[in-house]
């Protein structure tokens, strides 16, 4: 069975053809990331009137890849939130009007349903139940994946999600956007223990909270001899071995916070099993952490290649398999929506 995934969430034009729901046949993904570095961040009506040239060209590539034309696919999945609303929009429309010109099934699919369900894209995979951390520019949360369709949210950010917070301190250090693989490189050549920042660990509950942390970065700069502002927002450090310090200091702080609570979760849910995706999840430095708490703690850690973390429409063509087999099919009045709980 063969499933059409669209994915316009936010800045990525994704199109993919996935089989039985594990097998990648194709997945074409569009970046915009030159787009917005220029501007520091996603700016959401470039975003969407990119997806608006793009659509079309991705999924013929995806069909043309997978060596597959419109009839031989049994259904189209498609993200329908949460995320951008003019981006959301544009795939849900091309969608909703390919579907009813060829008379195929539509499926409505949650974003974050899709990251929660990359791991089963490549082997080995977890099984029922796990505990999955997603951790991108929009979202930082732990739920427990019951079973396909069924997860139960235990911990959220309470401001600022992880990513953001890269995005953020990038844009302060002057590197650009996006900020989550550079920090990430320069963190190799920095030392983690340098910059003592806050780590919010709430240990009353799951949740997150990364604002403070910001604002620390924020603070430090404003206060080293070396930092001066420029006319934009960022400042110029002086030696460049302070700024690969800060970088390595900054991320130290984030892995910290998501590798403690993830164990907290692990001891007061008792599940052996962690899932960690988003885009996030591409980070070098989280990965070694986390598996490396896998192994000190004798669990499974399933972390999908860096190509499933970031934004992808297999994911979402994989969600939306399972959805299909259930004869949850969306109608012709399926609108995306910016906020939509899982």
């Amino acid at each position: 069975m063969l499933i059409l995934g669209i994915d316009t969430s936010c800045d990525d034009t994704s199109a993919a053809v996935v089989e039985d729901g594990k097998r990648i046949v194709s997945n074409i993904v569009s970046s915009q990331s030159d787009i917005h570095a220029k501007y520091g961040g996603i700016v959401p009506e470039l975003a969407s009137r990119r997806h608006l040239e793009m659509i079309m060209p991705v999924v013929d590539e995806a069909l043309l890849a997978a060596g597959i034309s419109l009839a031989d696919v049994s259904a189209i999945a498609v993200c329908h939130g949460p995320g951008l609303i003019g981006s959301l929009l544009v795939g849900c429309s091309f969608a909703k009007a390919v579907c009813y010109a060829r008379d195929i099934p539509l499926v409505a699919v949650n974003h974050l349903e899709g990251h929660i369900l990359s791991p089963f894209l490549e082997t080995p995979a977890p099984t029922f139940p796990y505990l999955s951390l997603v951790v991108s520019g929009g979202h930082t949360s732990l739920y427990i994946a019951e079973e396909y369709g069924k997860y139960a949210e235990i911990g959220r950010t309470r401001d600022d999600a992880a990513g953001e917070a890269y995005d953020k301190v990038s844009k302060l250090l002057g590197l650009g956007y996006p900020g989550g693989p550079v920090i990430d490189k320069l963190s190799e050549a920095g030392n983690p223990k340098a910059i003592d920042f806050p780590r919010a660990y709430l240990p009353e509950t799951l949740d997150f909270s990364f604002s403070g942390l910001k604002t620390a970065v924020l603070n430090f700069l404003r206060k080293e001899r070396g930092g001066q502002r420029t006319g934009s927002s960022s400042f110029i450090l002086h030696p460049s071995s302070l700024l690969n310090d800060i970088a390595a200091s900054f991320q130290a702080a984030v892995i910290d916070v998501l590798v403690r609570k993830t164990e907290w979760a692990i001891k007061k849910n008792r599940i052996r099993q962690i899932a960690l995706s988003g885009g996030v999840a591409a980070n070098s430095g989280l990965r070694k952490r986390m598996k490396e708490m896998g192994e000190d703690k004798g669990i499974g850690v399933f972390i999908p290649p860096v190509f499933l973390c970031t934004d992808n429409a297999a994911m979402i063509a994989s969600a939306g398999y399972h959805h299909f087999l259930k004869n949850e099919i969306a109608g012709p009045d399926l609108n995306p929506r910016a906020y939509l709980q899982l």
